[in-house]
């Protein structure tokens, strides 16, 4: 390991230059002594240890292998770094991302009534990346230059070659609050929706764990979002843990659609047949305001009180895409929220060098307009990129390959049963996606089982 020979020795003639100044000089005259203010501003600045980040330095030098940086590391973003290596040794893969481990959004419903403990949903980024041959380097990102091909983070800038982003999502609380960040940041610290991998989970699982009764309310985001069925199942979680409990609290679901979807008719069947005392189920209750400080609430289908809250406020693509000016337009002009991508090689329109995984992708079909924003779809587009990118970097063609979808959730964590729900894609004669959903609404243990298999693959995917 080497030092930084230029930083290293012009630190040194500074300090050298300033004790041989005070040895030559012992008494000076007054008009030779300068003030303490001019003899600061002539100081050179004290030189940067050559670890500490500098968003103004090359953060790795470049070599002459292809360079392929993927901005994200969830779901989406681990298996892209994962099978590109695998599929193109040759190629240099950097992994940036702000956390310094991975925790699963998925599965984390079972983890807020303690079916599964944080083991099971947190991994190591280094040992990973160490394991697979990428780098990973914890950031932020600041900025994409796409035309200069240049990531800019807190600890550096870094050019490419092809770029993925895997942004995941955001949560929309200008929708809510307009230009009130004092509103905003309370809902989001008080209240907090857990749908992005941070303290948030931790939050709402003490709030669950030290609640003593009262109205629970959950605000579900309007389509699309992220994990459509989630939320109820995050519901049943927490009704079950108050029926457990003898806790004497009630969930309010206040839905912006107007029914149960998807795998309605199992939902419904487990909120009336085992939580009909502990779930209220509210259709077209589109949130109009929120008040997080006196815990009011106010819908279409109208306005309440709360005790408690999980308020989830619309999603939108994570920042990383509105950092890449990847954002869609609206036939009126207006941003769509939603990355602007080739629905079948996932790169961004007008853009084949950038590419966009996961959550934050934009319509890819006129019927069901977006893929599910689920883990199972961020994993597959990471196989999918990955497998485009070795193509290309062989000088070949890719051909399309679409994802699929699989989502299990657990409506009673005693005795444990799920539903479930399916998606499959094919592409029409004319060149269009089409897809194909199949709910599974009757709930049972064999469903759990199955559940904690796809884990295990999908864990085993990205980590083993």
């Amino acid at each position: 390991m080497t030092i930084d020979r230029r930083r290293f020795l012009a630190g040194a003639a500074g300090a050298s230059g300033a004790l041989l100044g005070a040895c030559a000089s012992p008494n000076p005259t007054p008009s030779a002594t300068p003030t303490a203010a001019a003899a600061a501003a002539a100081a050179p600045p004290p030189p940067r240890p050559f670890f500490i980040g500098d968003p103004g330095q090359a953060l790795l030098p470049r070599g002459s292998a292809p360079r392929v940086v993927v901005a994200g590391g969830g779901w989406g973003g681990l298996t892209t770094a994962k099978h590109l290596r695998r599929l193109a040794p040759g190629a240099e893969v950097v992994l940036l991302e702000k956390n310094p481990v991975f925790f699963s959004c998925p599965l984390s419903n079972k983890w807020l009534v303690d079916v599964v403990d944080d083991a099971f949903l947190t991994h190591d980024y280094l040992r990973v990346a160490d394991r697979h041959g990428y780098r990973y380097v914890q950031c932020e990102v600041t900025a994409v230059d796409r035309r200069a091909r240049r990531v800019h983070s807190s600890a550096g800038w870094l050019d490419y070659d092809y770029l993925v982003l895997a942004p995941g999502i955001r949560y929309d609380y200008e929708a809510w609050f307009g230009n009130d960040r004092r509103a905003a940041d309370a809902a989001r610290q008080r209240f907090p929706a857990a749908y992005v991998p941070n303290a948030e989970h931790h939050a709402l699982k003490r709030a669950l764990k030290s609640f003593k009764g009262g109205d629970w309310v959950m605000t579900l985001p309007p389509p699309p979002q992220r994990c459509p069925p989630s939320p109820y199942e995050r519901a049943c979680m927490v009704a079950w843990h108050f029926k457990t409990n003898k806790i004497p609290g009630r969930v309010t679901i206040l839905d912006h659609k107007s029914g149960v979807a998807p795998i309605g008719p199992g939902f419904r069947a487990a909120f009336e047949e085992l939580y009909k005392d502990y779930i209220r189920y509210v259709p077209n209750a589109a949130v109009l305001e929120v008040d997080p400080f006196n815990r009011r609430i106010k819908t279409k289908a109208g306005e309440m009180r709360f005790d408690h809250a999980v308020l989830m406020a619309p999603h939108q693509a994570g920042d990383l895409a509105w950092k890449a000016d990847a954002i869609g337009r609206t036939p009126e002009g207006k941003a769509s929220g939603w990355a602007d991508v080739d629905p079948q090689m996932l790169h961004l329109r007008g853009d084949d060098r950038v590419y966009v995984i996961g959550d934050a992708v934009g319509v890819v079909a006129p019927s069901f307009r977006f893929y599910p924003k689920s883990a199972h779809v961020a994993n597959a587009h990471g196989q999918i990129v990955a497998g485009y990118l070795a193509e290309r970097l062989a000088g070949r063609r890719p051909t399309t390959k679409l994802p699929d979808n699989l989502c299990y959730m657990m409506v009673n964590a005693g005795p444990r049963e799920a539903v479930s729900v399916q998606f499959d894609y094919t592409l029409n004669a004319q060149g269009v996606i089409e897809q194909t959903q199949i709910d599974d609404n009757d709930r049972r243990a064999e469903l759990v089982a199955e559940n904690f298999r796809w884990a295990g693959l999908k864990f085993e995917d990205m980590f083993g």
